[in-house]
This record gives structure tokens, C-alpha cells and sequence, in this order.
């Protein structure tokens, strides 16, 4: 069932090659750019960074700006906690982004292609540059110019804008504008360059869906949610897993079947979608891995991490972590996402400590409504999910915390996964 990830990795183009690889490409080249466009549209592929929007939109909107150029930009500075996903597939299979890559610059029509990627994955940027130079002498580049760009460990370098701030050679602080009104080189003389922003499993779909068609990728996954994705599950798990799987799978499947289950026998105390959504309760995780079906309860599918926290955890001290993970990660460009994160991380972090009111949990309660999307980037609005969720599922506990019936601390922080041992099944933070 599942397409992206390999059962073992694919270390030349030649293996990916004898595998079906450059189908897609092909296939996009004898169709033409408006038939690509088409195909991808009709595929209901939907982006896999977050927000889950329409890549066939996307590119048509880059399609039919009038501009002297255009940009194609794959996102691999992924840093949400709880994500592996991107960083597998490229270890796994790099020449399938890099097709996607090339099929999304013949559609869009750029002459430009960008891998924005962060320094210290180091394995990952190898595999690609290795995996670039092979594709490129076998002529698959030749229509565009690719080149990888590495950036700093900042949270922010992986949200899309301040990613283009890097690649122009800038610290990654997110714009006023989406890409497709402030696109990458923009002047007064250029003030119109649209660039396409997506990351690297969006991509990495993209040549099968050209080479399979568009029916076979909604055959998988749900009427609005086609196809498949890559899971990361981490945490409270007996095995910690990246995993594909349809859209719409339930998460308790992901949790009990590829993860094993909770360890020790404990239960499911709460699960969270990277650091900015809504947490889920034990009794919520029946629902299903997709955009509409989370969205239904309030929480979010992301870029499809979940970490898994069991009943020994106090979810003051897991709000007052992530509070203080977004905290240190606002740029501090939009006051009310920098004061609303600080003011989280200190009213969890005061009742966490055994030194909260009943005021702290007010006084949070009023910046949920103070912490507005009207931000650069989602970052604020993603503090406001996880506060609202903390504050409305697990009122109960925060008042157990304030009266010393906390179940205890763990030393929690924010899971920022750095290596994976498949063998072992653990990440390394």
C-alpha cells in the first residue's frame, strides 16, 4: 500500500530507476504543463507541511501569474517536535523529491528550483546532493537550475516564508506576505515572481501520481483526504515508528498497531499533533488520521507527528514544555504572538511549579483570546490551539496541579527528534 518510504533505501538513481523511477517525469513531459497541472488537481493531492492546502491550486495559482519568473522551493528544514517524516524519506528515497521537484518546475514554468534545508541534518543533505548530481547528468534537470541552500536550526526556517528570507540570504523571519504575493527576489523593477512552496513528501508524491494517475492516488486515503501519508508516532509508545499509511486510518491504529502500544500497560493520558493543535484526550483517539476529521473535534492532522504522553504525565508540565518551546521559537516580529507565548509559558510554568493560582489559570485563559492569527506565520495561533485545548479538555487536572494533586513531574521536553534507530525503534532528541 504505502509508496514513499522503501523497504530498504534506494542508494542510486539506477535502483530507483529499475523501480519505476522517472515514469512520472516522463509522463509529465509527453502530457505538457497544463495536463500535469490537471492530473495533480484531480489527484486531490493535498500539501503534507501543515495546513494541508490543494498543491494543485497552488501550482495553478503560480501557473497563471504574469511574471518574467518563477520559483519552485522544496521545504526540508523540517522542525516541528514530534516530526521524523521528511528526514526519512529523503534517507529512504531522494530521487523521488527530486522527480517531484523537476515536475513541479516544468508545470509552474521556473527556472529555479530550491531545497532549503537546515545544517546540521547533515545525512540528509549528502544523500541529496549525491542523489542531485546523478539525476542531473542523466539530464532530468536540464529544463531548470536546482540548488540545496542549508540554514540555520531556527524553528521559524521551516515555516515557508522565513525560509525564502533564507534563501535570499537572510535570518529566517517570516513576511507580511505568502509566497504567492511576495515570492523569492522580489524588487520594484520584479515585484511579481511567485513561488511555489512545498515540502518534501508533497513532492515526493507527485511522480507517482503523474506515472499511476490520478484515480489510483484517490483510491487511497478519503474523499478529502486522498492518498496516503508519513506518520511519525514518539513518546510513551513501546516502539516509536515512521510510518505510512491512508488518510483516515485511525490514530488508535497508528498508536497500537506499528507503535505496539503504550508501554508498561499504562494507558493514554493525551496525544498532540507537533506543538501547535489542540491535544487529544484517551477517549478521542478513535478518530481518523485526516485533515477534515480532526478538524471536526478542533485539533489538527499537521505535518503528521504525533507524540503520545501516558497517564503518568501531568499535562501542566507538557503545556508549560511546548508553551516554552513556541516561547523560544516566535521571532518576536508580531507582539501579540510573543507576549501571548511568554504568557503561557509563565502561568503553565508558575501552576506547574506548585506556585500557581487560580489567577494563572484565568489569566490564560483571557490571552487565548488576545493570541490572534493575525500573525506572519501560524505560530501564535498554533500557541493559542494548544492553550484552549489544556484550558478546555483537562480543566480537572490544572485545578488538581493548584490544589497539589499533581500526578508529578517527568523532566518533559520538547521531543525534537534528531536521529532515528529503525532497529531499536527510538528516536534520539
Amino acid at each position: 500500500m504505502g509508496h514513499l518510504l522503501a523497504d530498504k533505501p534506494v542508494t542510486d538513481l539506477a535502483a530507483y530507476a529499475s523501480a519505476g523511477g522517472g515514469q512520472g517525469l516522463a509522463a509529465a513531459f509527453e502530457a505538457g504543463p497544463n495536463a500535469v497541472m490537471k492530473q495533480i488537481r484531480r489527484s486531490g493531492l493535498r500539501g503534507r507541511g501543515g495546513a494541508g492546502f490543494p498543491t494543485g491550486i497552488k501550482w495553478q495559482g503560480a501557473a497563471d501569474e504574469k511574471s518574467d519568473h518563477r520559483y519552485v522551493v522544496c521545504n526540508a528544514a523540517e522542525g516541528e517536535p514530534g516530526t521524523f517524516k521528511d528526514r526519512a524519506l529523503i534517507r529512504s528515497n531522494p530521487y523521488q523529491l527530486l522527480e517531484g521537484l523537476a515536475v513541479a518546475g516544468y508545470a509552474v514554468g521556473a527556472e529555479d528550483v530550491f531545497i532549503g534545508i537546515k545544517d546540521r541534518f547533515g545525512v540528509e543533505t549528502e544523500r541529496l546532493r549525491a542523489a542531485s548530481s546523478e539525476v542531473a547528468a542523466a539530464g532530468w534537470l536540464d529544463h531548470v537550475e536546482l540548488r540545496i541552500v542549508t540554514g540555520p536550526d531556527d524553528y521559524l526556517f521551516g515555516e515557508e516564508t522565513g525560509l525564502l528570507e533564507v534563501l535570499e540570504g537572510r535570518d529566517p523571519l517570516p513576511r507580511l506576505y505568502p509566497p504567492y504575493v511576495q515570492g523569492l527576489f522580489t524588487d520594484q523593477d520584479h515585484p511579481a515572481r511567485p513561488t511555489v512552496v512545498n515540502n518534501v513528501e508533497t513532492l515526493s508524491h507527485v511522480p507517482h501520481i503523474l506515472a499511476r494517475g490520478s484515480d489510483w492516488f484517490r483510491s487511497l486515503g478519503t474523499d478529502q483526504s486522498p492518498g496516503t501519508m508519513v506518520f511519525t508516532i514518539c513518546g510513551d509508545v513501546n516502539r516509536e515508528i515512521v510510518v505510512e499509511q491512508e488518510l483516515g486510518t485511525p490514530l488508535s491504529y497508528l498508536i497500537h498497531g506499528p507503535a505496539d502500544g503504550i508501554r508498561e500497560g499504562r494507558r493514554t493520558k493525551l496525544v498532540i499533533s507537533g506543538a501547535s493543535n489542540r491535544p487529544l484526550a484517551n477517549e478521542e483517539l478513535d478518530v481518523p488520521a485526516s485533515y477534515e476529521a480532526l478538524a471536526r473535534i478542533g485539533s489538527g492532522l499537521g505535518a503528521g507527528g504525533f507524540i503520545v504522553y501516558d497517564e503518568t504525565t501531568c499535562v501542566v508540565e507538557v503545556a508549560a514544555t511546548l508553551s516554552t518551546f513556541l516561547f523560544e521559537g516566535s521571532c518576536g516580529q508580531c507582539p501579540p504572538c510573543k507576549l501571548g507565548t511568554a504568557a503561557f509559558m509563565e502561568r503553565f510554568g508558575a501552576i506547574a511549579s506548585g506556585g500557581g493560582t487560580t489567577q494563572d489559570v484565568e489569566e490564560a485563559a483571557a490571552w487565548v483570546l488576545r493570541v490572534t492569527d493575525a500573525n506572519r506565520c501560524g505560530l501564535g495561533a498554533g500557541q493559542r490551539l494548544l492553550a484552549a485545548g489544556i484550558l478546555e479538555r483537562f480543566t480537572d487536572e490544572l485545578l488538581d496541579c493548584l490544589e497539589g494533586g499533581c500526578p508529578g513531574h517527568r523532566g518533559l521536553v520538547a521531543p525534537m527528534l534528531t536521529d532515528w534507530d529503525v532497529e531499536s525503534g527510538r528516536f534520539s532528541r
